[in-house]
């Protein structure tokens, strides 16, 4: 059971099993009645109380649904575009251009890989800068074609590795950055999972920033906080409180927009509702910034992000 549920997971999932076991047999539909409602009434119990450990813990769930699962519920004709015309393609980096509703739109996203074979490939969902050059190169042509720019989020951050850093890491990020600020087409940014670090924020300058209930978006994971602030990784709450990274808080603090809530217990329980979920809030937010000017839209994310913090002169 470890390593697929959580340990607070334990108690439903056991339930579940009971009703899996009893399904098929005869006389038994009111006790079935009887453990679903048990197994309702505990996810209540258990998801409306949850710390911001557990939610960090349910962000990086193995079972839940990555981006590429939201992508092919919500879009039409999704056609998958390649490489960065300067190194190589980037497999942990997905995109392309699809229909969403009655947009034609692209689509960049992190993808992590759901098996070991797919994880390797995908590099864990932490991209070379190949791969922020290859979501540029995407959302630059979207721009040209005037097509909205959806986001999807998902991702420990930039892979750190050596190579990495002598492509130029940290200049392919900064370019991101920048030219996102000021393309003439909206973006909306969804985080799904992890939002770490700059390996997020690259493809997280939108005009609006969604965020599923038990995702998580901070400059650094809670095991690498507290080994730095403590030099105990073992601390890991204590840093998630500190943090303070989940939506909740950053829509209090006004990092995000919206808080899209996720089917009782968790998306991982249901990739279809949660899906769905996504979709009402990307079509709400798509019809009221296609309507704005190009000039007022740049600015407005501009100013967006410029509102951002706290300091003292």
């Amino acid at each position: 059971m470890n390593g697929i549920w959580l340990d607070f997971e334990r108690p439903i999932i056991e339930l579940e099993k009971k009703i899996e076991e009893l399904k098929g047999l005869r006389g038994v539909d009111d006790e079935i009645e009887r453990l679903k409602a048990q197994v309702d009434r505990l996810k209540k119990k258990i998801y409306s109380n949850l710390s911001r450990w557990q939610r960090a813990q349910l962000a990086r769930h193995p079972r839940r649904p990555y981006p590429l699962d939201i992508i092919n519920r919500i879009t039409n004709e999704f056609v998958e575009l390649h490489g960065d015309r300067r190194f190589r393609d980037d497999a942990a980096i997905v995109a392309g251009i699809a229909k969403f509703d009655t947009y034609s739109v692209a689509i960049v996203a992190h993808q992590k890989g759901r098996d070991t074979k797919d994880r390797m490939k995908r590099n864990f969902g932490m991209p070379h800068p190949e791969g922020y050059r290859k979501a540029l190169r995407i959302m630059k042509m979207a721009a040209r074609f005037k097509m909205p720019i959806l986001t999807f989020i998902d991702t420990q951050g930039a892979y750190p590795g050596v190579g990495a850093e002598e492509r130029g890491q940290a200049e392919a990020i900064a370019v991101n950055l920048f030219e996102c600020s000021v393309l003439p087409t909206p973006i909306i940014v969804v985080i799904v999972g992890e939002g770490g670090s700059g390996g997020a924020l690259a493809l997280a300058v939108g005009d609006r920033i969604l965020m599923l209930e038990n995702a998580f978006y901070s400059v650094i994971s809670p095991e690498g906080c507290a080994s730095i602030l403590w030099r105990d990784s073992s601390k890991n709450k204590d840093a998630a409180e500190a943090l303070r990274m989940t939506a909740q808080d950053l829509k209090g603090n006004g990092i995000i927009d919206k808080i899209i809530p996720e089917p009782l217990g968790g998306a991982h329980f249901d990739f279809d509702q949660t899906a769905r979920n996504i979709t009402d809030y990307l079509k709400t937010d798509l019809e009221e910034l296609v309507e704005i000017p190009t000039d007022e839209l740049i600015a407005s994310r501009i100013q967006k992000f410029r509102r951002m913090g706290v300091y003292r002169e």
